[in-house]
């Protein structure tokens, strides 16, 4: 349970702060998809004899997510059609694979996950994490927001879009891959999408948006946490619960004001 608790100390800071771009980039299907492509990277480690899971699914995740930018700015086809097909293909290659061999119910732990099971060095690539993403939000803050807010006046400035964008996609690939075995397969998307969904409710401006999100992230991280514990549900589910509760108490703050404000 200390180690369940320091994990999600590190792991929601990280949801809090990547929501907020996924939510001002419309992203919340494409880190879906990276979560349903973590059954192909387990399977591809399974064929390689790789006996760490997470290099497998690290690899294949970055891969699969710079595939899947660059084909959407090809522009061939709408963002959402290319990621419904790439989630669908990554998600069905890797059951196959896995049922195949006949060893799929030995990873369908992925899909709820268990935060009990971290270990002290798990923890500490964790925090490996979460200092880069921190570092690379300090000194790239103001150019991941005019890619993201607008790509022509970003462009304007000399930004390279796609270099951003590529840094950013690749930073979702690593967090949802290395928390997805503690947080599970099912609701990794929701912890990355609610906290900076409910913030954008009730924030004032950009500064307040990313406090917020990180805010509401820990909050329903370690209540979560601690209700599970004591009720003996899912840890990844309880956490998303307490998001969805807060996210549905700002919009009703929202509605008010925003009705106050018409009268």
């Amino acid at each position: 349970m200390k180690n369940a608790f320091i994990a999600i100390l590190l792991i929601s800071p990280l949801f809090g702060i990547v929501s907020t771009m996924i939510v001002n980039n419309k992203m919340s299907f494409f880190s879906d998809a990276l979560g349903h492509s973590a059954l192909t990277g387990i399977a591809l480690g399974v064929m390689l004899g790789i006996d760490n899971y997470i290099i497998s699914m690290m690899a294949f995740a970055i891969i699969f997510a710079i595939g899947i930018s660059t084909i959407i700015n090809s522009e061939i086809s709408s963002s959402d059609t290319i990621i419904g097909v790439f989630s669908s293909a990554g998600i069905s290659l890797g059951i196959v694979i896995l049922s195949c061999r006949g060893s799929f119910s030995k990873y369908s732990s992925y899909l709820i996950g268990d935060i009990l099971s971290i270990t002290k060095q798990e923890i500490a690539s964790l925090f490996v994490i979460l200092i880069a993403v921190i570092f690379i939000w300090f000194i790239s803050f103001n150019k991941l927001i005019m890619s993201s807010l607008n790509k022509e006046l970003a462009l304007s400035k000399g930004v390279n879009v796609k270099l951003y964008k590529n840094i950013f996609v690749i930073l979702i690939a690593l967090i949802v891959t290395i928390s997805l075995k503690w947080v599970g397969m099912l609701v990794i998307n929701s912890l990355l999408v609610l906290p900076a969904a409910s913030a954008k409710n009730i924030a004032k401006n950009i500064r307040s948006y990313h406090i917020i999100s990180v805010l509401f992230s820990m909050f329903s991280g370690i209540s979560g946490l601690i209700i599970s514990y004591y009720i003996g549900t899912s840890a990844g589910a309880s956490i998303v619960i307490i998001s969805s509760i807060i996210f549905f108490i700002t919009f009703l703050i929202a509605i008010h004001k925003n009705s106050s404000y018409l009268k």
